[in-house]
Order: structure tokens, then sequence, then C-alpha cells
């Protein structure tokens, strides 16, 4: 038995009841003070940091090592209190001698005296450490504040705006941080003014580190004749990226023979020209992942191939071409290669874009807007959209589009109109782009000859959709042709198919090349619209058939072109082989009326065609027309007169210097000066115009003892004329055989214009319409533009005739003057 003493046990009460308030007190202290170190310090004490941004400011704090040695024995004493403290209040339930024995020994070993003065001279130590961080945090502030004061400068109106989002919104993207920014007004600062531009730059910032735009690569372009680069760069994976490899490796004889003639034709010591290597990106959005990709699992099952071809050769010409290319099929490619940082997009790029120019479409402008934030808007000068059916100035411009009733789902994006690119040469306002058909050589031409079967019709339609309703016109060419299909089906023979047609099922390429150059005719069904095939057909030796569209489809009374940026009216399934080739190799009927169907096919049958493909169309063609492009719409050395620049997309009235006319350059030098609306001025040589007429014509060219600044297309290509009223300056142009060209449009929206074409103006105003430059036809008003991103061939009024500016064009190469190369 053992004996309790009565005292000592109402001192262990006393003592439990007065640890548990002390333990939490210490604790308390203990964990305030470790806050209160690791904050105020910045993380002086932590054992890891990360990595020092461009934005960070260091501080270097006096006695680190002695602080950090200090903290270390706060935390090393408040960890055996709590231990101890731990095991009594384990023990204040208990009972039982040896439990008291063990609380005894621990009470001798506690030393509550010693405990006291310990923690009193911990908390010096904590005072003594707050003043001195008090100290350094006054010392940096008296450095800094001033230095981080919200400027207030009418030049960066929204700084002050921008900072408080920013306080407010820094920590919803973790690009912010990226970029150095902690939530300090300082970090704000030089995040808005060197990696944003809506404050400006803080004068205590050393910007000699700052990344400046790289200079013109001064490395030769080379003309290669070599693909096999290509191909491996290509890759593979998919359906679609086997189609286009499948199609450079069978063209690649025609690409090795077109560079070499290039080459020496333009390229060659005969007429030198400096071609600075461009760094080019192509961005496939439509085959993304991220863009759902429709298009590559339709590849073997009759799905649409027109896009892939087109992507094909313009890889292919990119490289023949000699450039530095990079090619993304994927939005991780694309982030890789421009060097966007992590987060959600809020954030520009940071330095100058690494590419001269990137070719993308509408799938991979949306991805690089959501990944590049407001770099987009800065680098999008850069950017051409491979854009099939084209987009118009009035669909184009965001504000204008909205308020008039041209917003759709694909345009809106402030582009300058020639940087979208299209398969056919359809839209003046856009650059035409192209595509490549297989050519015959002489050997294959001797034999298709051979193979010709007079009466063999092949129709175009590889989907069972397009056969729908098509019986009655079949009927009517069955009882003169054998009519052969290449329509896809897995099992069964699609009932759509009449039996007396012989479907060969879905061919590879390379074979049906071969089933057109047996056929004498090629039948278009009205779908798909102007696709390659066409041309593939003519190319072979064929004529095509198609269907005369009554009304004209347009985006208004067609389901497939309702909310396309385009008010183009179709008036046939193909209309460039129907213009630009037309009879005896294209012939356009009314299927729906028989009697002309069938007049037209004996037509056919009595025909003797040779294959041919138009220039444009072939490698040497569609190398001639990028090049140019590259050369000329690419970083262009504007003069010296031309050094008042504003923000790219904004047009700015700004009085023309005497004897000049101020355009644009190239896509990213947009802005010079440009013509207030009332202002008269002596031209060289003191002509009443800068426009004199052309012979005979009432079509103005300009003057040769007029002035101009350079630009491309030449000025000597201009010609000037006055449309009938309700007419588009397309269809005026064409009415006269030539093209409307956009890049004069700021060359004649001068009051000049007006009186050269013998106009008597009533009034003058500039204002805001897609078809001006224009004359009111009831009250002789005239109209200049106000702004430029609205210049447009497209665009038509019944109350206005347009000044259209006019171009000449080669044969064959309609995107391109006589002067132009």
């Amino acid at each position: 038995m053992f004996a309790f003493n009565p005292e000592r046990i109402t001192m262990m009460r006393r003592c439990l009841l007065t640890f548990k308030p002390f333990r939490i007190f210490v604790a308390g202290i203990g964990f305030f003070s470790v806050c209160f170190l690791m904050t105020s310090l910045g993380g002086q004490f932590s054992p890891r940091r990360l990595r020092d941004t461009p934005f960070t400011i260091h501080t270097e704090v006096q006695g680190g090592m002695e602080s950090r040695g200090v903290l270390r024995k706060i935390s090393d004493m408040l960890e055996i209190i709590l231990k101890r403290i731990d095991t009594l209040a384990k023990l204040s339930n208990t009972s039982g001698s040896h439990r008291l024995e063990e609380l005894s020994s621990a009470l001798d070993r506690f030393q509550p005296v010693g405990l006291v003065e310990r923690i009193q001279a911990i908390a010096q130590n904590v005072s003594d450490i707050t003043v001195r961080i008090e100290q350094i945090l006054q010392k940096r502030r008296d450095g800094i504040v001033g230095q981080c004061d919200i400027p207030k400068d009418p030049g960066y109106p929204d700084c002050a705006s921008k900072v408080d989002w920013m306080r407010a919104r820094w920590t919803s993207d973790p690009c912010y941080a990226f970029y150095g920014v902690d939530g300090s007004d300082c970090s704000f600062l030089i995040y808005l003014s060197e990696v944003e531009w809506f404050c400006p730059l803080l004068a205590w910032r050393n910007h000699s580190s700052q990344a400046t735009v790289n200079s013109a690569s001064k490395r030769q372009a080379v003309v290669r004749s070599d693909l096999g680069p290509l191909l491996e760069q290509l890759g593979t994976g998919k359906e679609s990226l086997s189609f286009m490899r499948r199609r450079i490796r069978r063209l690649a004889p025609q690409w090795a023979t077109a560079a070499r003639r290039l080459h020496k034709r333009l390229l060659g010591p005969q007429r030198p020209q400096n071609r600075p290597q461009k760094r080019v990106l192509v961005h496939v959005g439509f085959l993304t992942e991220e863009s759902g990709d429709v298009f590559s699992p339709k590849v073997l099952k009759g799905g649409p191939l027109g896009e892939m071809v087109q992507w094909a050769d313009i890889l292919a010409a990119v490289h023949v071409l000699g450039h530095n290319l990079k090619i993304s099929m994927s939005v991780k490619e694309l982030q890789g290669f421009l060097g966007v940082p992590p987060g959600r997009g809020s954030c520009p790029l940071r330095g100058p874009l690494p590419f001269d120019l990137i070719y993308t479409d509408y799938h991979g402008l949306q991805q690089m807007k959501q990944h590049m934030g407001l770099s987009l808007k800065k680098h999008k000068c850069h950017i051409r959209v491979i854009d099939t059916f084209g987009t118009e100035p009035a669909y184009n411009h965001e504000e204008y589009a909205t308020l008039h009733g041209y917003r759709t789902n694909w345009g809106y994006w402030n582009l300058i109109g020639r940087q979208y690119m299209t398969m056919f040469p359809h839209t003046p306002d856009n650059s035409f782009m192209g595509f490549v058909a297989e050519q015959l050589n002489q050997t294959e031409r001797i034999r298709m000859q051979k193979d010709k079967i007079n009466n063999m019709a092949v129709v175009y339609g590889k989907e069972t959709s397009m056969w729908k309703g098509k019986n009655r016109f079949l009927t009517i060419l069955h009882r003169y042709m054998d009519i052969h299909g290449t329509v896809y089906y897995e099992t069964q023979r699609p009932p759509e198919v009449p039996a007396f047609v012989r479907n060969h099922g879905l061919l590879p390429q390379h074979e049906f090349q071969q089933l057109l150059r047996k056929a004498k005719l090629f039948v278009g069904f009205g779908f798909p619209y102007e696709g390659p095939a066409p041309l593939e057909a003519i190319a072979n030796g064929c004529i095509f058939l198609q269907p005369k569209f009554h009304p004209p489809r347009t985006s208004l009374n067609n389901e497939f072109f309702r909310g396309k940026p385009t008010s183009r009216e179709v008036g046939s399934q193909h209309p460039y082989a129907e213009q630009y080739i037309g009879k005896p190799r294209v012939i356009t009927v009314d299927y729906n009326n028989s009697e002309e169907v069938e007049a037209a096919i004996r037509e056919i049958l009595k025909a003797k065609v040779e294959p041919f493909l138009p220039y444009e169309y072939t490698c040497d063609g569609m190398l001639e027309r990028v090049n140019a492009y590259i050369q000329h719409q690419v970083y262009l050395q504007l003069g010296t007169h031309t050094q008042i620049h504003t923000s790219w997309f904004t047009l700015k009235e700004v009085p023309l210097l005497p004897g000049f006319a101020l355009y644009p350059q190239d896509f990213c030098h947009l802005d010079g000066p440009f013509p207030s609306a009332n202002e008269s001025r002596t031209w060289p040589g003191n002509p009443p115009s800068p426009f004199t007429p052309l012979p005979n014509s009432t079509v103005l060219a300009w003057a040769s003892n007029a002035t101009s600044a350079p630009c491309w297309p030449p000025v000597s290509a201009l010609r000037l004329l006055l449309a009938p009223d309700a007419c588009s300056c397309v269809k005026a142009c064409q009415d006269v055989g030539l093209v409307c060209e956009p890049v004069f449009f700021p060359i004649i929206n001068i009051m000049e214009a007006f009186s050269g074409l013998g106009v008597q103006c009533q009034a003058l105003e500039v204002e805001t319409k897609h078809v001006f430059p224009a004359v009111s036809v009831e009250r002789g008003e005239c109209f200049l533009q106000k702004e430029s991103l609205l210049f447009s061939c497209a665009g038509e009024s019944p109350k206005h005739r347009r000044v259209c500016p006019c171009r000449d064009f080669l044969r064959g190469q309609v995107a391109l003057c006589r002067d132009c190369l």
C-alpha cells in the first residue's frame, strides 16, 4: 500500500488548472511569433524560395542568420514545453500511485520558476526582432514610397483603373504571379508598364534588359527542291495528316520542278531579289483536338478534303520558298511555339513575337485569342487566316457589324481584309491563296488521249446525301452516257444511287485521278461548293457540267452560307470555273430544265477539249503568288516620310504633306498621314488632279507626274472609275476587264477623285459606311470614308454610285498585276 500526501495532490490539481490556459497562451505566442516573422521578412527564413522573377524587389535583412537562430530556439523551447504539458494533461484524469509518482517526478523536473524566466527572455527577443524588422521595413518604405505611387500621366489614362482591377483580381490567373505580381502596388505598376502597356515605365527600374524587337533576319531564303524534311516535320498519328503527307509526296516532283524554274526566273542572277528568310508558323486549328477535329475521322469515309488539300499545299509552298517553318497541330504546340505564359490567357506575351508570319484558320484564331490574351491585339498584323469562302469588311469590323446587322459567328476580328486568304479569287478584299491541282506531263497526256471514253461520265459526289432528288437528271444523262460514281459505303450499296450507276466506292486520290483520265464528263450536283475536284477533272481532260442556281445562293437564303461573313451571291456550284475557264470546258445549265440539260449533253459529246489548268493553280503559279505576298505584305521598309505611327488598326485624319499620297505599306505599319475632307493641295507638276483620263475611256489612271509613296501593287496599276448605282466595285471593275484592288482605296479617298471623274459635289462629308467613297444619286453629295477597315470592294447601295479603284492582272494569275513582279 502507498501513502498519499494530501498537500502534494492539492498542489498537482492547482497546477493542472493553471497549465491548460497556460498551454494555450504559450502556443498562441509561439504561433503569432512565427507567422509575424515569416510574413514580415518575406520568406527570409524559408528553406526553399521561389525562382526570382524579372520583377522581384530584393531587400537585404541585416542579422538574418542571428534572427534565424533565435527563431530556431523559440521553436525548440515551445516544443519542449508543449510535450511536458501534454504529459501532465494526460495524467489529469488518471489514478494510481505509480501515476502519482510519475507526476511527482515530472513536477520536480519542470521547475516552474525557471520556465517563467525563459519565457520572459523569449518575449524580449521577439520584441527586439520586431523593432529590427520595423526598422528594415521603414527603410524599404522610405526608398520606394513615391516610386510606386499611381502615376497621373495623360498619355496613360487607364493606368489607375487598371491598378484597381489588379488589386482585386490579380490572383484570378496564375500568369500574373508568373510575371512577378505579388499583390503590392509596385508589382502592379511594373507589370502594367513592362508586360502590358497601360502605365508608363517606372524611372527607377532598370530597362536595359527589356526585350527589344529583333531586326529583320539577314539570312536569305534559299529555294528548296527536297520536300523530305517537310514530310518528317509534318508527323503522323491522324488520318488527316496521313492524307496531307501522301499528297505532298505525290506532288513532290512537280514542286521540285517548279522550284527550279522559280529560282531561275525570279531569284536567279539575272533578276536578283533580296529575300530575307521569314519565321513562319502554320497552326491548323480545325485539325486540333480542342476544336473537335471532325475532319480526320471522315477522311476515309467520303468527308471533305478541300481544306486539307489547301493546307498541304501551303506547307509545301512555304517550305519550297526557303522559309523557317514550324507546324502546330495542337493547342499545346501552339503555346510552346508562341511562348505563352501559364494560366488562363489573361496575360500577354512578353517580348517580340517569335514569328514574322502565322498562317491559321478561324478555329486557330479563336485558340490564339484564348491563350495570347492582349498579345493577339498587339501581334495580329502577323496573322493570315485561311478562309475558304472569304470575309468582307462590313462583317470584319466588329462595331460596324454589330450596329448594322452584319455580325456573324465568324467575322468581327478587325483584321485588314487582305489578311484573310481564300481558296478561290472571289473576294478581292481578301488575298487569294489558292491551292495546286495535279498537272499531266507529256507522257501522261498521250496515254490519256488513248484511254479517253467519249460516253463516260463521273459524278462529283462522295456522300449519299448529294444524290438525293437527282433521279430525273441522272435518267436523262444515262440515255447518253455511262455513269460512274465514287460514293462511300460500308456494307450495302446506298439506295440513293440508281442501279444503272457503276459505283467504285471511295477511291484513293491516285485511283480517282486515273478514273478522271478515262472520263469525258465530270458532273456536279450543286454541292460541295467551290471545291478542288472540278479543277482536277478539267486538268485531266474532262468537261465539267454544273447546275445554275435560281436565285443565286447567299447567306440570306441558303443554310450552308448562313452565318458566313460574306454577302456574295453564288450563281453556280463553281463560280470560278464558270467565270475564269468557261466554255467549252465548263457548262452551266439549269438542271430543272430537261431540254437545256439534254442540249448541253449533246454539245459535250461533240466537243473535243485538251487538258487545261489555270496557271494560278499550278505549283509555279502558287509559288509565284505566295512569294509575292511574303515579300510585299510582310515587313516592307517604309520611307522616311511615313514615320507618323499610331495604333495599327485606327484611322487618323491627318492632312497630307504636299505632293504625297501616303497609305499602308504592310499590315504592321498601316497608319500614315490621311487626307482631311476639305483640304486641297498642289500636286507636283501642278496638275489640277493626280488622276489623268485614259484614251477613249472614262477610266482614270494615276498621273505620271504625280508623286506617290511606294506601295504594292504599284500605283502604276491603278485604274479609277465611277460605278453605276446599286453596283459593287467588284462587278464594276469586272465589267471593264479589271479587278478591284483595295490597296488603292486610301489613295482615291480624296476630293480630287470626284473632280477627276467629273462629279460636281454639292457637299463633301466624311462618314463611316462600307460603300464609301461614293456620291449620292439624288442629292449629289460626295462622301469620303472615315474608317480604314471599311474600305471595301464588296457592297452596293441603290442610293449611291461608288468610286472604285481597279487594276489590271496577269493572264492566269488574277492576284498579281502586270507590274507586281
